[in-house]
């Protein structure tokens, strides 16, 4: 199968196809944290944040982050065997820096459709300063111009949100992701800013204890997104071979290989993205961490919880060495 450099851009979690392997680098964190100021937050507290075990792997897994210090979602599918693990799967997270895959996969079906190409140029979304909520709309003005392709290279590789809003502009804006999203057939996923205004109102509520429908996603709808973009569902083979860079998990063995994109905002961080096994299985994981105390502490929870489940699937494929490691059905609710 080629690897889609566009996912490999993207989900390089970051989420990306492309076939890349080396110990974890955090990129342009600069960047990251710039757009760590991007998912507000609507006051809306669900009845409870306890998660609801199905076994001990998921447990274990759960008790990696401290429910005590912020919510943790998890949702990881093997894609081989179809099983899969879900904490708290169903419940919405800020989507941060994740959601720049599907702005990215629904200006790629543009391209496919024969709207833009690859090379269509659009201006760079450059922020104009402003006070925090005092528009509906951050105020935004062009910059330079630039391919589609390179839009989609540094705004998945080095999260780059001027590329971002560009492209989101170009698409016809947040409702029309939105739209390619439910053409997927994936629920409780939506955008509802460009990232300009994101930034700017960023910090208005904190994840760890309330819950924002705004610019968010579950982990098993983001789990869907990359599993059907990898599998080629979504977009054909074509539009699923532009490149980009990877960043590789932290405790992820060397043998294996990882495309991610990573999301940062105020209290909260996350991760989505596929890992290729040494033994043909393909796993999507989305991990998003709240609270915990620290940037540096979450990002230790997700590398955490990535091993752990790269482990445990590890260990059940060799519980059932029959198994025909081609792609299998999972569900495909949230």
């Amino acid at each position: 199968m080629t690897r889609p450099r566009f996912f490999a851009a993207f989900i390089g979690l970051a989420t990306s196809l492309a076939v890349m392997a080396s110990p974890a680098a955090a990129g342009p964190e600069d960047l990251e944290d710039t757009f760590a100021a991007t998912f507000g937050t609507e006051a809306r507290q669900p009845p409870s944040f306890e998660a609801l075990y199905a076994g001990n792997w998921q447990q274990r897994i759960a008790e990696l982050a401290d429910p005590a210090q912020g919510r943790i979602g998890v949702a990881a599918v093997d894609l081989a065997t179809g099983e899969e693990v879900m904490v708290l799967g169903d419940q919405l997270f800020p989507m941060a820096s994740t959601s720049k895959v599907a702005i990215a996969a629904t200006f790629l079906e543009m391209v496919e459709q024969g709207r833009y190409t690859l090379t269509s140029e659009f201006p760079l979304m450059m922020p104009v300063a402003s006070a925090k909520y005092s528009s509906t709309k951050a105020p935004v003005r062009a910059g330079q111009y630039m391919p589609a392709i390179d839009l989609i290279e540094i705004m998945i590789t080095r999260s780059s949100n001027p590329a971002t809003d560009a492209l989101l502009a170009a698409v016809g804006g947040p409702a029309v992701v939105n739209d390619w999203i439910r053409r997927q057939g994936i629920t409780n996923f939506s955008i509802n800013r460009d990232i300009a205004t994101l930034v700017r109102d960023d910090g208005e509520y904190n994840p760890a204890v309330h819950i924002d429908t705004r610019d968010a996603a579950t982990p098993r709808a983001m789990v869907r997104l990359l599993s059907g973009l990898y599998r080629g569902d979504f977009l054909s083979a074509q539009s699923r071979t532009v490149t980009g860079k990877r960043r590789i998990p932290a405790h992820i063995p060397l043998e294996a290989r990882v495309s991610h994109k990573t999301g940062s905002l105020n209290n909260t961080s996350s991760d989505i993205g596929i890992i290729e096994c040494p033994d043909g299985r393909t796993i999507a994981v989305a991990i998003y961490v709240t609270g915990q105390g620290s940037k540096q502490a979450r990002e230790e929870r997700i590398a955490a919880i990535a091993r752990a489940l790269y482990d445990g699937f590890a260990v059940r494929a060799q519980a059932n060495p029959t198994r025909n490691w081609a792609n299998a059905p999972y569900a495909t609710g949230g």
